[in-house]
C-alpha cells in the first residue's frame, strides 16, 4: 500500500477515482445446506478450458496501482489451475487410476449442477471429479464449499484460486444461470466426509434439498455422479469430537492412513481404484427464476437424486472385485 499522502488544504474536494472490484459475497446462507469440501486440486497438462463470458467493455481506467492478471471475479486463476493440473495428473492417472463411465452425459456447454457422494477424511473425490472433467471435456468446474475453508489462512486463498467458492445460493445461481458454468456440490457435506469406516457408501441425508431449489431457479439440470474409491482412500477409524470442538473444526479424525504411515498418513492417500459413473441428467419441469418453489417437491426431488446415487453405488460395489484394482 502506498504511504499516506499529506492532507491537502480545505479547498475543493477532488472526486474519488474509480477502482475495479471483483469481490464475491462470502456470506453462507442457510438455504444451502449442501456445503461441499473442495480440497487439494488437480492437473492436466494441456486442457484448454472454456473461460467465463466476457463482461461488457468499460472505458480503461488510468491508475498505476491497478493490477492486471488472470484471476476472475470468483478468485479463480487459470494459471494456477494449469499448474495444479500438471501436478495432480500423476495422482489422478497413476495413483487413483480414475475411470469414468458416462462422461458424455455432462454437457459440453451450458450450466449444470454436478451432485456426488462425498467421502474420505480429507476428501479425495472433489479433485478427482474437477480434474477429470477439466481434462476430458475442457470445461472448468467450480466447487462450492463450506465457508470454513474460505476463512482458513493460505488454504482459503489457494482454494479460491483453484476454483472453490463459498456455498451461497447467489454464487451458485450466478455461475449456473448467468455464466452457464459447471458447478460441483456435495449435499452430504461434512456428514459424508466424517463417516467411520464401517459406514462406507451409506449416503447421509441431502440436507433440505437446497441444491434442487438452486437448479430449479437457475433452470439447469442436476447431473448425479456416483463415486467409488474415495471411501477407501482415507478411511476414518475414530473421531475426536471434544478436541475438534476446542479447535473449531467440523471434525477431527483418526484415519487408517495415520495408523499405517504415522505423521505422513495425515496427507497421504491409499491408492484405491477410483470409478466414477455419471447418471442421466435430472431435469425439472418448472419455470426458472420463481421466488418460491414447493418445498415438498424440492425435498422429493432431493431424495430421488440421493436414491439414484445410492442405487448406482450398490451396483458398482457388487461389480467391484478389488478395492485396489477395481
Amino acid at each position: 500500500m502506498p504511504a499516506d499522502r499529506p492532507t491537502a488544504p480545505r479547498t475543493k474536494r477532488a472526486p474519488a477515482r474509480r477502482t475495479r472490484a471483483a469481490a464475491v459475497d462470502t456470506t453462507v446462507d442457510s438455504a444451502v445446506d449442501a456445503a461441499v469440501t473442495v480440497d487439494a486440486v488437480d492437473a492436466s497438462p494441456s486442457a484448454a478450458l472454456v473461460h467465463l463470458p466476457s463482461r461488457a467493455a468499460t472505458p480503461p481506467l488510468v491508475d498505476a496501482h491497478i493490477r492486471h492478471g488472470d484471476v476472475d471475479e470468483w478468485g479463480r486463476s487459470e494459471n494456477m489451475r494449469a499448474w495444479a493440473r500438471r501436478l495432480y495428473d500423476p495422482v489422478y492417472s497413476k495413483w487413483f487410476r480414475a475411470e469414468w463411465d458416462g462422461l458424455e452425459k455432462i454437457p459440453a456447454s451450458g450450466g449444470a449442477l454436478l451432485v456426488a457422494n462425498h467421502a474420505a477424511a480429507i476428501p479425495s473425490d472433489a479433485p478427482v471429479i474437477m480434474h477429470g472433467i477439466e481434462k476430458e471435456l475442457g470445461r472448468p468446474v467450480y466447487g462450492l464449499a463450506d465457508y470454513f475453508f474460505r476463512k482458513a489462512p493460505v488454504v482459503g486463498t489457494m482454494w479460491s484460486r483453484l476454483g472453490g467458492l463459498p456455498a451461497h445460493p447467489d454464487n451458485a445461481y450466478r455461475l449456473l444461470h448467468n455464466q452457464q458454468q459447471l458447478v460441483l456440490v456435495f449435499p452430504e457435506g461434512t456428514k459424508g466426509t466424517s463417516k467411520l469406516m464401517g459406514e462406507r457408501y451409506q449416503l447421509r441425508r441431502f440436507g433440505r434439498g437446497g441444491f434442487v431449489e438452486i437448479a430449479m431457479r437457475a433452470g439447469v439440470p442436476v447431473i448425479p455422479i456416483a463415486v467409488v474409491g474415495a471411501e477407501e482412500s482415507m478411511p476414518i477409524v475414530a473421531r475426536l469430537p471434544t478436541l475438534a470442538k476446542a479447535l473449531g473444526v467440523p471434525y477431527l479424525p483418526v484415519t487408517a492412513n495415520m495408523l499405517a504411515f504415522g505423521p505422513l498418513g495425515t496427507a497421504l492417500y491409499f491408492p484405491a481404484k477410483f470409478k466414477l459413473k455419471v447418471l442421466d441428467p435430472v431435469r425439472f419441469d418448472v419455470p426458472p427464476n420463481r421466488e418460491r418453489y414447493s418445498q415438498s417437491r424440492v425435498m422429493d426431488e432431493s431424495e430421488r437424486i440421493r436414491g439414484l446415487i445410492q442405487d448406482a453405488l450398490y451396483g458398482m460395489l457388487r461389480e467391484r472385485r478389488s478395492v485396489w484394482f477395481g
